[in-house]
């Protein structure tokens, strides 16, 4: 059988290496991998579907999955998975102590449909209580005026969000001309040490904890998509990429857990990666469906709700049948 080609474009990470270089092959399949910057993968493939298959942001995918005739499809895959409680960033003259008192204020998010900021307005509006109709929304580069949205939007009656294009978070934050922002990157300003720009929640990490223990949610943020045609003349190769990038993520996993040498240079990453193993409940990086159901069926709900798609769509819906990985003998 001929194998065949497909152009595959990702970012480079760990749990998806071992496909990339060649150690791990998928059946049928003759890939090319295009390594490139996050962002220019997200462009180039929504505007323009340059390859086979991508890595897509899970707004920008969802938004394109809901469409009225989508030409893509997804794979439970997921290259990035990230908590956001770290995104929150605030001007400390602001007045903003909590979570609660956004509202009223201005908030900036470098996209409406950028997939961090959906996670935390559901948060805002699920968890914390605060209406998102109640917050002046802006629109802005995090660094770079004049950052566009990428997807057409269809937002909620009453919900207020104003695009900026000629300054960026990072400016109106430290003028003070936005009170807060959501955004995945760090701004440079607050990297760089303004001293009226801080974090709102210091203490991330343990309220990312509680989150989960809270919700079951952890939040996936890149997806894999691939195109339509291709699935359709060829059904097989969903399940075959699948098995292949499940199989370099169990390599990948296996390299953080040997503890008889430092595959990674971080102190005690096996021990931390145990301690992920019994918080998650085994795996602590499951792709599919029914492992991931709560996430996918909040995500769907978020987007949905702050009008990223026409149309609340069902996790199922988004991707091939017949993807489950358990065989029984």
């Amino acid at each position: 059988m001929k194998k065949i080609p497909l152009t595959i474009a990702m970012s480079d990470y760990d749990h998806m290496r071992d496909f990339r270089i060649g150690d791990v092959q998928a059946e049928g399949i003759d890939p090319t991998f295009l390594t490139m910057e996050i962002h220019e993968i997200f462009s180039r493939f929504t505007y323009n579907r340059e390859w086979d298959v991508s890595e897509l942001s899970f707004a920008k995918f969802i938004a394109q999955v809901t469409r009225k005739e989508p030409d893509i499809i997804g794979l439970p895959v997921w290259t990035s998975r990230q908590f956001r409680f770290s995104s929150f960033y605030y001007n400390t003259n602001s007045g903003i102590k909590t979570a609660s008192d956004l509202a009223g204020k201005r908030v900036a998010v470098p996209e409406w449909a950028q997939t961090a900021a959906v996670y935390t307005r559901g948060w805002l509006q699920h968890q914390a209580g605060v209406d998102l109709n109640s917050i002046d929304w802006v629109q802005a580069g995090t660094e770079d005026a004049g950052r566009e949205e990428k997807v057409e939007l269809y937002l909620p009656k009453g919900l207020n969000l104003t695009r900026i294009t000629d300054k960026s978070i990072s400016q109106m934050l430290a003028s003070g001309e936005i009170d807060a922002a959501l955004v995945a990157r760090e701004p440079k300003v607050f990297t760089n040490g303004h001293k009226d720009v801080k974090r709102l929640f210091p203490d991330y990490r343990i309220m990312e904890e509680n989150y989960f223990d809270e919700t079951g949610i952890f939040p996936i943020m890149h997806i894999i998509a691939l195109k339509r045609s291709i699935l359709e003349e060829h059904p097989w190769i969903a399940r075959n990429l699948l098995m292949a990038y499940e199989e370099s993520k169990k390599r990948a996993v296996d390299r953080f857990l040997e503890i008889s040498v430092s595959r990674y240079c971080l102190p005690w990453a096996v021990n931390h990666a145990e301690q992920m193993k019994e918080k998650f409940g085994g795996d602590f990086f499951p792709y599919g469906i029914e492992p991931n159901r709560k996430t996918l069926s909040a995500f769907c709900q978020y987007a949905f709700e702050q009008g990223i798609t026409r149309y609340a769509i069902e996790p199922d819906a988004m991707f091939p049948e017949n993807l489950d990985l358990s065989v029984l003998i």
